[in-house]
């Protein structure tokens, strides 16, 4: 969980604007999109959302101003669907 936490981290720097940025990678591997790098954890949308709203609590207890909180969630929210591809994916054929 250590590196899950690091690599959220530098994607809610990346999007905020900074200083951090963030490559999706797997590690000394080639570049991974959302769909692949999640697919097989079978991420349900109401997970999904659940991060989410771990992440507006977090964003809260560090007194993030509300425009720079919807900013950060709004990027979150935008890959809901490449998230949870996986989990849709199995529903289908289940």
């Amino acid at each position: 969980m250590p590196g899950l936490k690091f690599m959220r981290t530098l994607w809610a720097c990346n999007v905020s604007g900074g200083p951090f940025q963030f490559t999706a990678t797997k590690p000394g591997k080639t570049p991974v999109g959302l769909e692949e790098a999640h697919r097989d954890l079978r991420i349900s949308p109401a997970e999904f959302d659940e991060v989410a709203a771990e992440l507006g609590r977090t964003l809260d207890f560090a007194k993030v101003p509300k425009r720079e909180k919807a900013e950060v969630l709004a990027a979150f929210a935008a890959h809901k669907d490449e998230v949870t591809t996986g989990y849709v994916a199995a529903a289908r054929r289940g």
